[in-house]
């Protein structure tokens, strides 16, 4: 999956701020993750973790006009949003994302408002 910019992401494990690097980047997600942990741990365990954290506060949560779709016309390969593409029922996994993105979105803001 290719996004325009860097979002947090409701497929990560902790707030989906290194899924979502990934998901800009078009990286492995697991590779990302391992890096990313790597680096953390040999640079400093706590300077890391604030940074993570200060990201998944500043970092907008995902939403669907950030995912690129892919769509192949005569042989090209054309970027296109989640709105030009249309939905024509070949997307199963836009239903499972935008139930994800909902259930994030709910704990994005209760993080928040403190709940």
């Amino acid at each position: 999956m290719k996004t325009r910019r860097w979002t947090r992401s409701p497929r990560g494990k902790i707030f989906g701020v290194v899924t979502g690097l990934a998901e800009w980047r078009e990286l492995n997600p697991e590779m990302t993750r391992l890096i990313v942990f790597l680096i953390v741990l040999f640079t400093g365990v706590f300077p890391g973790i604030a940074i993570y954290l200060m990201l998944a506060l500043i970092l907008p949560m995902q939403t669907e006009d950030d995912i690129i779709r892919e769509t192949h016309h005569k042989g090209e390969t054309i970027d296109v949003s989640f709105e030009e593409a249309g939905n024509d029922g070949k997307w199963q996994e836009d239903e499972d994302l935008r139930r994800d993105y909902d259930k994030e979105k709910d704990w994005d803001e209760r993080f928040r408002k403190g709940e």
